[in-house]
């Protein structure tokens, strides 16, 4: 009897979703953030925006909001940073939101690429439960990155979980509830005013 083999997917020509950010185990400083992201392969370009994971607040002294445009088409990247300090008052605690200086950079490739799991060699491991979906999982390794194991809704290429290094001792995770195609507007990749 031949075995069929599973095909790692690649992802969608153009995606978004909001997503939640944090750890497993959620240790001591530990925090879960959210934001959102979009991903248009074709035209080789990506944004991120939401606070800032792993980001210590004891250590800057303030939460970092970031906004991310990878034009990697052009070679750039620009991030928009804003400083969210806590100024502690009589009875709450307020923040005092400070923009920061834009960073511009060379990046030639999109945060995460359309066919990651092929790039790495993914190796199936398994189907489970997650947020409410049947799911596959896929694990391999990013050299000089440990582990990372990204899960999609089974029989498709929408990805609903990243998790990248080891969960029995400390690992990022990224849950993306709303995962979408539908066609992302120009001006998301606009830069950010």
């Amino acid at each position: 009897m031949i075995s069929e083999k599973i095909v790692p997917p690649r992802l969608p020509e153009q995606w978004s979703s909001s997503y939640i950010s944090y750890w497993q185990p959620m240790l001591k400083d530990d925090q879960i953030t959210s934001g959102i992201c979009w991903f248009d392969y074709e035209q080789n370009r990506c944004r991120i925006d939401g606070l800032f994971n792993p980001w210590s607040e004891e250590k800057t002294g303030h939460r970092l909001w970031m906004s991310e445009i990878v034009t990697a088409s052009e070679g750039k990247t620009k991030k928009s940073k804003i400083a969210y300090y806590r100024e502690p008052a009589e009875r709450d605690t307020e923040y005092e939101a400070v923009v920061l200086d834009d960073d511009s950079e060379v990046c030639h490739e999109v945060l995460l690429t359309q066919d990651v799991l092929l790039q790495y060699q993914a190796s199936y491991a398994g189907s489970q439960n997650l947020l409410g979906r049947e799911t596959e999982a896929w694990t391999f390794t990013k050299p000089g990155k440990g582990p990372s194991t990204y899960y999609f809704v089974k029989g498709t290429n929408q990805l609903i979980r990243m998790v990248t290094g080891d969960p029995a001792v400390h690992a990022s995770v990224r849950d993306f509830p709303n995962f979408t195609t539908h066609v992302i507007a120009d001006e998301i990749f606009s830069d950010i005013v």
